[in-house]
């Protein structure tokens, strides 16, 4: 077994993974991450950009190869052991806005501090940072169904934020917002990311989120490839078709 390299903080080998209807999500897909590093990986819809979050987050299990978080096996763990992972070293964004209905915005902010032990009141000054960083400290006690979709994400990237994660994976993270928020919402959690040192692992099919990135990897088809022509989101609302450079 072939050790990752120490300036990596997550590392993977030859993962293949499978979906339940047989088709190939990832085929053969190595990368490694290196600490503090905003690494995008793009390509168009149905690449596997997701699937390889999830490997890399400990969320699903590859068929097959090794995800390596700070030289620890994570492709050996236990279903318990990953969820302690994911819950104290990591923090992840999804699409759409999934929220605690029954608590505001700050509380659910705050949940993932709370999870882990902080006090309630230090775990509502991170969140309220948060929020406040993200334009919605006003929204502070409403709750999500008092929220508009763009507010509800910017709660759900605070959520991701406020623990401080070592690793932090977004998919896709600014796809409910309008393209006037996305540049400020991008340029909080780029910027955020670099002063507490949180390593991102940014899924994206838009060519303007990946520019943000320190490096890119593309994705086509569930294999690494050298280049995928993103074109601006201005040009591609509502469409999924990427070409691969030649």
């Amino acid at each position: 077994m072939e050790a990752p390299p120490d300036n990596d903080v997550l590392w993977a080998r030859s993962l293949h993974y499978t979906h339940d209807d047989g088709s190939p999500a990832l085929s053969g897909v190595s990368i490694g991450v290196r600490e503090g590093e905003i690494l995008a990986v793009n390509g168009p819809r149905g690449s596997g950009k997701t699937t390889l979050l999830r490997c890399l987050s400990g969320l699903v299990q590859a068929r097959s190869g090794e995800v390596w978080f700070n030289s620890v096996p994570v492709h050996t763990m236990g279903p318990v052991t990953r969820e302690r992972l994911r819950r104290d070293r990591f923090g992840w964004i999804d699409p759409a806005p999934v929220l605690v209905p029954e608590l505001n915005a700050w509380e659910n902010a705050a949940l993932p501090l709370m999870l882990r032990g902080t006090s309630r009141r230090r775990a509502k000054v991170a969140a309220l940072e948060w929020l406040e960083r993200l334009d919605i400290g006003d929204k502070s006690r409403e709750r999500p169904h008092e929220l508009r979709q763009a507010e509800r994400q910017r709660v759900s990237i605070a959520r991701a934020l406020a623990p401080a994660p070592t690793v932090l994976f977004a998919d896709e993270p600014t796809a409910p917002l309008h393209r006037a928020d996305r540049g400020h919402v991008l340029r909080t959690l780029t910027t955020a990311a670099r002063s507490h040192g949180i390593t991102v692992v940014l899924a994206t099919h838009d060519a303007e989120t990946a520019a943000l990135a320190d490096r890119t990897v593309s994705l086509l088809d569930g294999r690494r490839v050298n280049t995928v022509h993103l074109p601006p989101v201005a040009e591609t609302e509502g469409r999924a078709a990427c070409s691969l450079s030649a």
